[in-house]
């Protein structure tokens, strides 16, 4: 497939010791060389780096370092040039301006790696997962997106497809061939029994994809309890800084105060809120509307409780408001006595003013949410919003498979949802799939990407 020659520069804007300029297409090396003061580009072979300047018709731009790929042993799969200059936007900048003046185009977000899909270098979850891994912010993210681009899931997905298809291979041959296969034992004896190990597979999957989800997007996690019972204070001892205001006068926290926080290899996106308490303050009001609204939205609820005073109607309130809730009940001012216990729920008791017991936290959250075994290198598992919703598809499409072998429909009709479930796995990896999606998801790529 034939392409223009586009240029962006793949490094993060600001001062930095090296920026690097990539270029792709079927007239790099010509375009690069035309600009390059030093070994010619065009004779020079792949995979080698040549020293040199960059020049603007003789006048000396930058010093710098060219890396050579020819197609189809390169990123793209297309002839590309990566020009290692002098950090800051400037000089970067210039080479980029340069290289279109002398027929480059400006790429758009995320074009190089569309151009590695489009020329089947990567499979959609893999070239997902280019974004996935620049994202990162723990070791377990990395790790997912790193399964995702050496082709875990391109490989799941493939096996359930090659299942797939057996069925339909076997309702073929009964349409081809009708003499040899009785409609009732075809459907009975064959395809039911293959559907139904399916559905099973699948449900079993999208089950552990729950853990996945979790590691790639964090879970979003409200603090809520009475006033001045230490919320504040609890974020400010998780995030190591003073992130909230907090003060003796209840109340102080009067909106929502977002953070983000690295929890043992878990992203909680927490939400600090004002107390729940009855007032006419116009304000307050608002902000314990907010909270109220935050713990309806909430994945995980931290409910914390002043362990220097008894259960009061406030906190009895609170524990039935959120009772439906994941949740963990945090005993605060340990320090200060220790008495509540709430039966058949296990509290733990910190001093967030001491920074005392929170280290226990991250291990509650992961006996909620997380499956510690499908973390090992060897399992694959899925964490992408897109591949779970339509691995959900695939599974419906085998309900309907499966009630249509249950009413003893015509085979030829079962395989229509058959081929549905087929369709719906081949639009994970970009198999079945529609120009819309593609354009849709590489602009949610970084320019340079």
């Amino acid at each position: 497939m034939l392409f223009d020659t586009i240029v962006a520069k793949t490094t993060a804007n600001g001062i930095s010791a090296v920026n690097i300029v990539r270029v792709s297409g079927d007239e790099t090396f010509s375009i690069v060389n035309k600009i390059f003061k030093g070994a010619n580009l065009e004779k020079s072979e792949s995979h080698t780096i040549k020293y040199g300047y960059i020049h603007d018709d003789g006048k000396i731009i930058d010093e710098v370092m060219v890396l050579l790929f020819r197609a189809p042993k390169s990123f793209t799969a297309e002839d590309v040039i990566e020009i290692s200059t002098h950090g800051g936007n400037f000089i970067a900048n210039e080479v980029t301006k340069l290289l279109i003046k002398n027929g480059a185009r400006l790429a758009e977000n995320g074009e190089f790696t569309k151009r590695a899909y489009l020329n089947g270098r990567l499979d959609l979850t893999e070239a997902e997962s280019v974004m996935d891994i620049v994202s990162a912010k723990t070791h377990n993210q990395l790790s997912l997106a790193n399964r995702q681009l050496r082709g875990d899931i391109h490989k799941l997905v493939d096996n359930l497809q090659a299942k797939v298809l057996d069925i339909i291979a076997n309702i073929e041959v009964n349409i081809d061939y009708p003499e040899y296969d009785d409609v009732v034992e075809l459907t009975n004896d064959i395809i039911k029994p293959k559907v139904q190990i399916l559905i099973e597979d699948i449900s079993h999957i999208l089950k552990e994809s729950t853990t996945g989800q979790i590691i790639r997007d964090g879970i979003k996690t409200v603090i809520i309890g009475k006033p001045n019972v230490g919320k504040s204070s609890l974020l400010n001892s998780l995030l190591k800084e003073d992130k909230a205001i907090v003060t003796d006068i209840s109340g102080t926290t009067r909106d929502l105060i977002e953070a983000e926080l690295n929890l043992d290899g878990i992203i909680l996106k927490l939400i600090d809120t004002a107390g729940i308490r009855e007032t006419e303050d116009i304000v307050e009001k608002i902000g314990i509307e907010k909270t109220i609204k935050a713990i309806e939205k909430a994945s995980l609820v931290l409910l914390v409780l002043d362990q220097s005073n008894h259960l009061t109607e406030l906190d009895k309130t609170l524990l039935k408001l959120t009772d439906n809730k994941p949740r963990i009940l945090i005993g605060n001012k340990i320090d200060l006595g220790n008495k509540i216990d709430i039966d058949n729920e296990n509290i733990i008791n910190i001093s967030a003013k001491k920074n005392q017991g929170l280290e226990t936290l991250a291990k509650e959250v992961k006996t909620l949410f997380i499956d510690e075994t499908i973390m090992a290198e060897d399992y694959t598992v899925l964490s992408n919003t897109r591949h779970i919703g339509k691995l959900e598809q695939t599974n419906q499409a085998l309900e309907d498979a499966l009630v249509a072998c249950n009413n003893l429909m015509p085979v030829d009709l079962v395989e229509i949802d058959l081929r549905k479930a087929w369709s719906s796995l081949g639009e994970i990896t970009g198999q079945s799939t529609s120009d819309d999606l593609i354009s849709t998801l590489f602009t949610k790529f970084c320019l340079g990407k």
